[in-house]
């Protein structure tokens, strides 16, 4: 099969032919129909996850179900699906709570093995990894789903508890920013979205948040507070040392911040106003993927025509523009949601 292979870190990506994977006994093998570019990716190029070399990215997919293990009992061959980009063991305490995002021997496509930047990608645990993918759902909004809408969703809902009629702060309007926009709207609650790219500002207001704030230096936090009298929740979808201060000192006391965005320790740990934090008694939530077990509400509003996922997807394009953009992610000025065709 086709990939994009990465031989060293943060070094150039190839597109080339490599064997297929081999069915787990208690996994499947999918084929990739769709799947999304998305700034974790990078930060698994850049070095700042631990993966083994050579390496193919890409952890949000949907496809059809290509070959199954003998000890999957839920799934069959043609099978539309998608999975959450973290793969929980299905027997520990967590996975059977149906917290299988924090299960600790998670696989993670595109991370812990190899993943969806190409032809096929493999599934393990099936029976507590996969999500049906109904026939009213494009196989491109449901790779959307895996990491961006999915993060989001469970951000909003299972961790802030956000409720209709507050204000959200979302600062970084890329993928996952623009989903947590789209979901907050559509559980009727008020967002403000922050970004550097007035671009993808644009989108923001396109799907419907109340007030965009361009990130060019100014005062965020003053800016959020002068018009809401600060954020009931905030979420940093960027991962910054500014962003993740922006958010919570935008929010008002006894306020609630999520955090989505990647803090790695490049320059040191992150410095955050905890100061802050304890002063106003501000609950700081991690929020890391959802379990497939959480996807029906979510799929819920997608099917109702609330939730539009596929209204994020800019552009789509090939394994060979995708190698040569993944690089350039952490400074691309790009409105919404790439998805890949691996078949191009």
């Amino acid at each position: 099969m086709r990939a994009i292979v990465l031989d060293q870190i943060a070094g150039p990506l190839a597109v080339r032919e490599v064997g297929e994977p081999q069915v787990p006994a208690d996994g499947v093998v999918i084929s990739v129909v769709a799947t999304g570019l998305c700034r974790s990716d990078w930060h698994a190029w850049a070095g700042h996850d631990d993966i083994a070399l050579p390496h193919v990215p890409g952890h949000e997919f949907a496809g059809v179900v290509a070959s199954i293990g003998p000890g999957v009992t839920k799934w069959r061959v043609g099978d539309r699906v998608t999975a959450p980009f973290v793969e929980g063991c299905g027997a520990c305490e967590w996975c059977l709570a149906g917290n299988a995002q924090v299960c600790p021997d998670q696989q993670q496509p595109g991370f812990t093995h190899w993943g969806s930047f190409a032809g096929q990608v493999v599934i393990h645990a099936a029976d507590t990894n996969l999500v049906a993918v109904p026939d009213g759902v494009s196989f491109e909004a449901a790779a959307s789903l895996g990491c961006r809408f999915a993060t989001a969703y469970r951000a909003l809902t299972g961790r802030a508890a956000l409720k209709a009629d507050e204000w959200v702060t979302v600062i970084g309007a890329g993928g996952v920013g623009l989903s947590t926009v789209m979901i907050a709207k559509a559980l009727g609650a008020k967002v403000i979205a922050v970004d550097r790219n007035t671009a993808a500002l644009e989108v923001a207001e396109r799907l419907g948040a109340d007030h965009v704030l361009v990130a060019d230096g100014s005062d965020i936090p003053a800016q959020v507070h002068a018009l809401t009298g600060g954020s009931h929740v905030s979420v940093d979808a960027v991962g910054s040392e500014q962003t993740c201060a922006d958010a919570l000192l935008s929010l008002r006391r006894r306020g609630r911040h999520v955090q989505i965005g990647l803090l790695p320790p490049v320059e040191g740990h992150p410095r955050v106003p905890m100061a802050r934090v304890i002063a106003w008694e501000l609950d700081v939530f991690g929020s890391h993927g959802m379990a497939a077990a959480d996807y029906p509400g979510m799929l819920a509003l997608i099917e109702s025509g609330t939730l539009e996922p596929q209204k994020l997807i800019e552009r789509v394009i090939g394994l060979e523009e995708a190698a040569g953009m993944l690089p350039r992610l952490d400074t691309a000025n790009v409105a919404g949601m790439t998805m890949i065709d691996p078949t191009r």
